[in-house]
């Protein structure tokens, strides 16, 4: 039985696990997300304090985070768009190069829900979406706090967004921002939360969503036994002393399970320990040693939750005994 969930969970192909698990496949395995991390679980992400070094526009300041900073090189490197013809592969690749000849150490990530085709043209929003283009756009500078207070998260947005909207379309009525700087909505837990809701909400077939979170990552101990290492990641908050964490399971709620069918999201997180908090099934790392997507063997059927989760498990069960 150990061999046979090996080969299942270790396919590469989704229509394999599609076909393994039959008619009654969840809806996550048909919902259309794909995320960006600078980072693995078990890594800190960084600060850049002169993002002059990354060619940047930098229409905000001097400071940046180290994801979200070499992206944009590669992307929109002195106001260009330079990533029009870079495949998925081509960027996290180049991304992990201009990490490691600045000194960084840590390993950018693709996850997804689906597998994706690394050689595929990279693009924050795909061939055929032309319906409304909407973003949550979160930096944190956590402004006062000590220690903690960061310099550079409030720049990745103003980046980040003069990006998307340049290259991408992204209009400014749609686009949510939220930002400690005492102009913007405070990014709360509440308010963090409420936004995330709302996008999904709001969007229909055909539409696109991108996602954007500068600020502090961190790790919590796992409380519902779901995470094989035994630690949420989670995103902090402005007021995370008061309200505490945005744990990985909330994110899945929120943007995984509760996506309408025919909306593309893509996520950017630029913390720490940010790997896989939307806890999706399918991972690249740019190490030099994957080739294509992994189906992760690890990944928590039971995470579904309900009827869904019942289902799967109970199939998958089933494929294990025969």
């Amino acid at each position: 039985m150990r061999e046979k969930r090996k080969k299942l969970f270790g396919r590469q192909s989704t229509q394999e696990v599609m076909d393994a698990i039959g008619d009654d496949q969840p809806q996550v395995l048909i919902a259309d997300v794909v995320m960006i991390s600078g980072c693995d679980d078990h890594q800190t992400s960084a600060d850049v304090s002169n993002v002059a070094s990354f060619a940047l526009p930098d229409p905000a300041g001097a400071a940046g985070g180290a994801c979200t900073s070499t992206l944009l090189n590669i992307l929109y490197k002195d106001e260009e768009d330079t990533g029009a013809d870079l495949s998925f592969v081509e960027v996290l690749g180049a991304m992990r190069e201009n990490l490691e000849a600045k000194g960084y150490t840590q390993i950018p990530q693709l996850t997804s829900t689906k597998e994706l085709d690394l050689t595929h043209k990279f693009d924050l929003v795909p061939d055929g979406f032309e319906g409304t283009k909407r973003a949550v756009m979160v930096g944190i500078n956590y402004v006062g706090h000590d220690p903690g207070e960061l310099s550079g998260c409030h720049n990745d947005v103003g980046n980040m967004k003069n990006y998307i909207q340049a290259v991408h379309g992204f209009e400014e009525e749609n686009i949510t921002v939220l930002m400690d700087d005492g102009e913007h909505e405070e990014p709360t837990l509440a308010n963090m939360l409420a936004a995330y809701r709302r996008i999904v909400e709001e969007s229909q077939p055909g539409d696109s969503i991108f996602l954007h979170y500068s600020g502090h990552g961190s790790k919590l101990r796992d409380d519902n036994g779901d995470e094989d290492d035994g630690y949420d990641e989670v995103l902090c908050p402005i007021d995370y002393a008061e309200s505490g964490f945005i744990r990985d399971d909330q994110l899945f709620e929120i943007l995984v399970e509760g996506l309408p069918a025919g909306v593309h999201v893509v996520s950017l997180m630029d913390c720490c320990h940010s790997g896989t908090i939307l806890d999706l099934p399918y991972k690249f790392e740019a190490n030099g040693e994957y080739e294509t997507m992994q189906l992760d063997e690890d990944f928590d059927w039971i995470k579904f939750g309900g009827a869904v989760g019942t289902t799967v498990m109970g199939i998958l069960a089933n494929y294990l005994d025969n």
